[in-house]
């Protein structure tokens, strides 16, 4: 693994820049990064670099000045982010990297964890060695540390010949290998004519079935807890909820039940297109800052130094009683949702709206001045 500490002491600390890959969250880290009093770099690819290169590049002079991306760093792929040459522009430009699920899914698509740990020599913003927790395929994966934590999650079935209720069926997605594939279906009958008529979709095959995970359906609306670990403060910090937008999913909602018969067999996809704001009742607070903790201790123990920054417990809400989250997915790292400063948690907190983003360059900041960077970066 890199040494963080050498590196760091080849760093002007004074032009500290806080970088991502061009996707994802970018724009929120970049905002963040420049009202907390950081530099900022976007590294972007082929065909994705005019929304950090040119529509929300820094321009203008005094109070004309606007945007917020400072500097782009282009390649012709994000794989090419581990070339050597790559790292040492990076050290060069004093960067310290926020990973967002775009670069783990870009940067796997041709290199194994093992080697992103070890190709990215620049210091990340929380732990390098966590990210793999997310994938569903690792040992220690994210139902590895819910177990750990006594946090509830949807109930397994290791066959499709166990289904007797209705259940969520996860697969990868046989073209785009960062989607996934998701059917639901109550029985085994229905299983195998949902799973023949996504593969005759093209959305599915032998292959990502053979490895999809089969869980209960949990029926109720769901949210995203993102939490932020400070290291600084020794505190969990709750700093939004939101939930998903998603194609096609919201376009069948939106449709009357006789409307949605003239779909026919059209596979619902259920593919990232956005989030929107939620919030929650003030009853389900404790609650949900008592999952966040115990979730925190689990991966402390299972991946020191454990959480540093940003995660989400992505729940469902169900009925009960007693009314209650079951978590279905984590993430662990930066939210894809730019939309959960505008619900009401951070500002109960700091007197006022904060971003996932300014919330990491604060963090970053206030570690620099206090000479404890060790404590957040790996």
């Amino acid at each position: 693994m890199p040494d963080i500490a050498a590196t760091l002491a080849g760093y002007d600390l004074g032009r500290l820049t806080l970088a991502c890959v061009g996707s994802h969250s970018a724009l929120d880290l970049c905002s963040g990064a420049r009202r907390a009093g950081l530099r900022n770099l976007v590294v972007t690819a082929q065909g994705r670099e005019q929304t950090y290169a040119r529509h929300f590049a820094v321009r203008g002079e005094g109070g004309e000045r606007r945007g917020c991306v400072e500097e782009t760093l282009h390649l012709e792929r994000f794989p090419d982010l581990l070339k050597p040459e790559v790292q040492e522009e990076l050290l060069r430009r004093n960067v310290v990297f926020v990973p967002n699920r775009s670069f783990e899914v870009y940067l796997h698509q041709r290199y194994s964890y093992d080697e992103i740990e070890r190709g990215m020599r620049v210091p990340f913003f929380g732990s390098r060695t966590l990210l793999r927790a997310e994938e569903r395929g690792e040992d220690s994966n994210q139902y590895a540390l819910l177990e750990q934590a006594g946090v509830p999650y949807p109930r397994q079935f290791g066959s499709p010949d166990e289904i007797d209720r209705l259940v969520m069926v996860k697969a990868p997605h046989a073209k785009v290998s960062y989607e996934r594939a998701f059917f639901l279906c109550s029985s085994r009958g229905e299983y195998d004519v949902q799973a023949e008529r996504l593969k005759r979709a093209g959305v599915l095959s032998d292959e990502g079935l053979a490895g999809a995970v089969i869980e209960e359906y949990a029926l109720g609306p769901t949210v995203n807890l993102n939490f932020f670990r400070s290291k600084m403060l020794g505190e969990l910090e709750l700093i939004g909820t939101d939930t998903r937008r998603q194609t096609n999913l919201d376009g069948v909602r939106a449709l009357l039940a006789e409307q949605q018969a003239w779909l026919g067999s059209t596979p619902v996809k259920m593919e990232e297109a956005g989030h929107i704001a939620t919030t929650l009742t003030e009853s389900m607070l404790e609650r949900a800052f008592a999952l966040g903790e115990r979730f925190v201790r689990a991966a402390d123990a299972a991946f020191p130094p454990g959480i540093i920054g940003p995660f989400a417990l992505q729940c469902a809400i169900i009925s009960g009683p007693p009314k209650d989250f079951v978590v279905f997915d984590v993430s662990l790292r930066i939210p894809g949702s730019p939309g959960t400063r505008y619900t009401p948690y951070s500002a109960y907190l700091w007197g006022r709206d904060i971003s996932a983003g300014e919330r990491i360059a604060m963090e970053v900041a206030w570690a620099r001045e206090q000479g404890r960077l060790n404590e957040v970066l790996t």
